[in-house]
């Protein structure tokens, strides 16, 4: 540390007393078991969640509990220009609603810190950045650049000319080398600088780096020759060192984030040694894409509702459905595992971040409506009605206070064929439920004769559903009324079991079967439901009556 560059840093940072050894000895070691692993979820509050941002946090989540490690959240903030008001609650609220546990951070409505390593919001550690900025000025590593945007913008074009990398470095990093009276000069005209690393590299005579990536294995770049700014104008600074500075005092053990930062890891790790921190591991996620007319394209904020989290809320997937579906596109083992334990919490899956595949996953609708039906259909009567009942709770008034209301007859409703050893599969998310059932809970639902088979006279039809009217008993167990079911279809003709009409079809007007699906049409509406029996106990005769009547009427 030459005098000079003391003088200069003390008149950059006049304010700035404590020095990097009180911040190392701050913020201790922490006191975990040798593979414990230490990961973080930083978001910039820049908007909603984003599924990649959740994938990304998911994973985080994971690696850490498996190691018995910590994962935190930070707010990434130092952008002020992009930040939106209430973003970082929405990110907080989304953790805590889709089950992404957090052991540290600004972790409640009021982003109050949990955990010693705070603040773990970005913003309100610019005293910390300013000491480690100030050192890296006095060892001759970082100095203060006072170029102005136009200045910037007429060395980039004259690059483009001549046909170099742009960015500020070599004969076009002017400011590099001012001495402490050039400095002092412009501090007192209130000129606006930044503070840039002062990089080791040469453009001219690139060195290579090896970097083993724990997603994408042994990766080498060129290594970082650009003067990158480490303190913006504002006292705050940008990605590149602030991520440095708080992983390194928070302890991170893994960095786990996008792809998009990879063309950046070179400057990232020339940062940590100007530092002389031990670099975290890092874990390169792919992103997640879609398909769009036969071409793959990333998700987009702009575009696609199901890029937004809260989509999935309103839409009414179950929670553990959308994180089974994460964890698809994180470990492609994870449906064997989930074929082989079918009733075990996905939190039990031994997840593995060296199995996160390099190439983009892609968003599959139909996937995820697959494992929604199966997680739905493994989960209770009663876990059903209060997952339905909380939905609807923010998205559908009427059907909240209709549920609430008839809590017993609801609950028999989403019972039907449910304690069986392949429960039904119908019901894909919440938001179905009220369309699905419809039949069960209005009595305004109309019923046409066209919706019957074609191939039934209306008279067949007319006259068993006068005679269902009368011999329905709500005290019949199903054998009993099924037994009835048959004998009113012989009546007209119709088979009692569905192999003597296969064995001379020419002979009957149908099956049993038949029979039932006239009933079934006329009491719901629908060709197609849950067992029919259990819909007539839980409707019971007077409503059965009521309907049977109305459709009567028109025939």
């Amino acid at each position: 540390m030459t005098d000079q560059n003391k003088l200069i840093a003390e008149l950059l940072f006049p304010d700035i007393n404590k020095t990097p050894d009180y911040y190392e000895n701050f913020y201790k070691q922490r006191n975990l078991p040798e593979s414990a692993e230490v990961t973080r979820f930083a978001p910039s509050p820049t908007g909603y969640l984003h599924i990649g941002s959740f994938f990304t946090s998911m994973i985080g989540r994971r690696t850490a509990s498996n190691s018995n490690g910590v994962f935190f959240l930070r707010i990434e903030d130092t952008d002020q220009k992009r930040e939106i008001k209430g973003a970082a609650k929405i990110v907080i609220e989304m953790l805590n609603t889709f089950g992404v546990s957090l052991d540290e951070g600004p972790l409640n409505v009021n982003q109050q810190d949990v955990g010693v390593y705070g603040p773990y919001i970005q913003s309100k550690r610019k005293e910390i950045y300013q000491t480690y900025a100030k050192w890296l000025v006095t060892k001759d590593k970082a100095y203060p650049c006072f170029c102005t945007a136009e200045q910037l913008e007429q060395t980039r074009e004259k690059q483009r000319v001549y046909k170099k990398p742009t960015g500020y470095y070599g004969e076009n990093a002017v400011c590099r080398n001012l001495g402490y009276k050039d400095v002092k000069e412009k501090i007192d005209a209130g000129i606006p600088f930044v503070i840039r690393l002062k990089s080791n590299g040469c453009f001219e005579n690139l060195k290579k780096i090896t970097v083993v990536d724990e997603v994408r294995g042994e990766r080498i770049f060129p290594e970082n020759f650009i003067d990158a700014v480490i303190l913006k104008s504002n006292g705050l600074p940008p990605y590149n060192l602030a991520h440095a500075v708080d992983d390194h005092l928070m302890r991170t053990t893994l960095v786990i984030r996008g792809e998009e930062w990879i063309a950046s890891l070179a400057e990232h790790l020339e940062i940590f040694s100007a530092l002389g921190f031990t670099a975290p591991r890092y874990a390169h996620l792919p992103v997640i894409q879609k398909i769009e007319d036969g071409k793959k394209r990333k998700i987009s904020k702009r575009k696609d509702p199901e890029a937004d989290m809260r989509y999935y809320l309103a839409q009414g997937f179950p929670i553990s459905a959308i994180a089974e579906y994460i964890l698809t596109l994180a470990n492609s083992n994870y449906e064997l595992w989930r074929e082989k334990n079918p009733t075990l919490s996905y939190n039990k899956f031994p997840f593995s971040i060296k199995k996160v595949t390099s190439s983009s996953p892609l968003f599959d609708f139909a996937k995820l409506n697959d494992i929604s039906k199966n997680v739905i259909s493994r989960m209770t009567t009663e876990e059903i009605y209060t997952a339905v009942l909380e939905w609807a709770k923010t998205n559908d008034e009427t059907f909240y206070k209709l549920l609430t209301c008839k809590k017993q007859f609801a609950l028999g409703v989403f019972n039907m064929e449910r304690n069986l050893a392949n429960p039904r599969k119908d019901i894909i998310r919440w938001g179905m439920v009220k369309d699905f059932y419809s039949y069960m809970f209005s009595r305004a639902f109309k019923v046409k004769v066209s919706d019957f088979a074609t191939c039934y006279k209306p008279e067949d039809i007319k006259g068993i559903l006068v005679a269902y009217a009368t011999l329905y008993n709500e005290e019949d167990d199903k054998q009993v009324w099924f037994n009835k079911i048959r004998d009113l279809g012989s009546t007209f003709n119709f088979a009692r079991e569905v192999k003597e009409y296969k064995k001379a079809p020419e002979n009957f007007k149908g099956h049993c079967g038949d029979v039932s699906g006239i009933i079934r049409v006329a009491i719901t509406g629908r060709q197609n439901t849950p067992d029919l029996y259990e819909i007539c106990k839980l409707l019971g005769s007077k409503e059965i009556a009521k309907r049977l009547d109305k459709v009567l009427k028109q025939i």
